[in-house]
């Protein structure tokens, strides 16, 4: 069963003045004496480090659906094993779930177990993923046609274009992947001026004026002394944390960070210790630990301790516990790394990320990653902080050293959307984008708990996890999804835990409540086709508080 989203430390409530609260949590709610009428009220751990309300809710999976995801896996495997022996005696005659006769001329691709979940399962609900479309990634979408008939093994297209598809699965949070508009003209005209590519590193003849003025605007952006810009946002964490730690020292890793992070730590050649997913309890004690034993063997005190967290974890749409995880940085003397890919822009009343989000200060803060490929509708990514921390960056990191410069048009569509987002363009777009993004965030995330859903994160993360579990559900999901004009991302393993097989939306500001009505339609009726209605506690606003309160009436069926 999934622990609260704190584990441990979760399964305490605190109130503002960080008292404990009388009460009993189950299934990430507390149940407080105001339960007698019928009130049960989100997880709230403030302890006097947050500036207002933080909810998040993780149910747990009900007993008989993990039995039965378990027992879906199982019979997968069991009957592929089975057919796959049957297919070596020459009785089994059905060769689908084997590698074409063309491929076997090569060297395995996949080896072992690999292999055998690649041709058993992921083959038949391959389908789902890597589906072409031929329009801007905006509310709606056009998506090639394809058909299969060998088994997924390879697609075909028929020409046809399926037209409108409502597009739940893209990172436009703001709306700013569009072709019409300031950020298409002024991308436009940069075009014109200075053409496609820079064909060179910055460090020899790529450095371009509108590459110092991007940076310049980042910085002041984020409310730190400077910035830098790269131009691939998985590069920006997988080549810049080596450039930062090495051998000697520590890295201290969420369990749910991206694979750019984790491949960043691996490169660096540091010791890696992981903490339960946004658990503080669990972060204080490899703090505690790594001060008092230092390094293993010799006992040395680490040179540098890395803290790695996200703004927002894009499978659980869980916040990181900034505040928390500051004042366990500044107690114990570590350094903080934090990855906005999914928060900047999408979080904060002004946009700026998580830290806009808590009301903090960014300086404790020391290293602001982020990208410009979701909010910002473009590429590349960044790092923010002191001017000391990006002069070493520009002369030690291999993605500034090696990496081709961002191309001009992509850079004029970042500097036109981030002034848009601050103001500077003389409109008050920016600022409603935001507002309809925390709006439809709220809205969305409200309907699919009445619905009887079970969605995971926080109230406020425009990424919203519905929980399908079962491994024939995925497939079906997606494809009856489709069947109704709807676009979505669906994840099972190895992306997730065995168990935890999920559709994932992220909404975005060009999300109009016409649009997501229309959606949370489909998606009611798909789930009681499927039956996706896991959730034990139904959550219908009480009637006499707005519905954008944290209180609820809860129904059991």
């Amino acid at each position: 069963m999934r622990p609260g989203p704190g584990g441990c430390c979760c399964r305490r409530p605190l109130r503002a003045n960080g008292c404990v609260a009388n009460g009993e949590v189950r299934n990430g709610y507390v149940r407080s004496s105001a339960a007698a009428a019928g009130q049960i009220h989100h997880v709230t751990q403030n302890g006097g480090l947050y500036k207002r309300p933080f909810n998040e809710a993780f149910e747990e999976t009900p007993m008989l659906v993990a039995v039965l995801t378990y027992v879906g896996y199982g019979v997968l495997t069991l009957f592929g094993y089975l057919r796959d022996f049957l297919r070596h005696l020459r009785i089994e005659k059905c060769h689908r779930a084997t590698e074409r006769e063309e491929q076997k001329d090569f060297v395995s691709l996949y080896q072992d177990f690999e292999n055998f979940y690649t041709r058993n399962l992921y083959m038949r609900i391959r389908d789902n993923w890597n589906r072409p479309i031929c329009s801007v990634p905006g509310a709606r979408v056009d998506i090639m046609e394809r058909q299969s008939h060998d088994y997924n093994w390879s697609f075909k297209y028929t020409g046809n274009i399926i037209k409108g598809v409502i597009n739940m699965g893209s990172y436009n949070y703001l709306g700013f992947a569009r072709n019409t508009g300031a950020c298409q003209e002024a991308a436009a005209r940069v075009l014109e001026q200075y053409g496609v590519g820079v064909c060179s590193t910055r460090q020899e003849i790529g450095n371009l004026d509108k590459h110092e003025e991007l940076e310049k605007l980042v910085a002041s952006f984020l409310g730190v002394e400077a910035a830098m810009t790269y131009g691939m946002g998985f590069a920006t964490n997988s080549m810049n944390i080596p450039a930062l730690v090495g051998k000697g020292c520590l890295i201290l890793s969420d369990e749910l960070n991206h694979a750019s992070l984790v491949l960043g730590a691996r490169l660096s050649g540091a010791t890696i210790r992981i903490f339960k997913h946004n658990n503080m309890q669990s972060l204080e004690k490899l703090l505690k630990d790594a001060i008092v034993y230092g390094q293993p063997r010799t006992r040395r005190p680490w040179k540098k301790i890395l803290i790695l967290v996200e703004g927002i974890y894009s499978m659980e749409g869980s916040i990181v516990r900034l505040p928390e995880v500051i004042a366990l940085k500044k107690k114990y003397k570590a350094y903080l790394y934090l990855d906005e890919a999914h928060s900047i822009g999408a979080l904060g009343p002004t946009g700026r990320g998580v830290v806009d989000y808590f009301g903090l200060d960014p300086e404790d803060v020391d290293v602001m990653m982020g990208t410009f490929t979701k909010s910002f509708g473009a590429s590349g990514g960044y790092i923010g902080g002191k001017k000391e921390l990006i002069d070493y960056l520009r002369t030690h990191s291999h993605s500034a050293v090696y990496a081709t410069s961002l191309s001009p048009p992509v850079v004029e569509q970042i500097v036109t959307s981030m002034k848009c987002i601050m103001g500077q363009d003389g409109t008050t777009l920016g600022k409603e984008c935001i507002q309809q993004l925390a709006e439809n965030t709220r809205y969305f995330r409200r309907r699919l708990k009445e619905m009887g859903f079970i969605i995971y994160g926080n109230e406020d993360s425009p990424v919203v996890p519905l929980m399908l579990y079962m491994p024939a559900k995925i497939g079906a999901f997606g494809r009856e999804m489709l069947k109704r004009n709807i676009g979505v991302v669906v994840v099972g393993f190895p992306a997730t835990p065995i168990i935890e097989s999920r559709a994932r939306f992220c909404l975005s500001a060009a999300h109009t409540r016409e649009i997501l009505d229309t959606a949370l339609k489909e998606i009611d009726e798909v789930g009681d086709l499927l039956q996706l209605k896991y959730s034990r506690h139904r959550l219908v606003p009480l009637l006499d508080r707005p519905f954008d309160e944290t209180t609820y009436e809860e129904t059991e069926d």
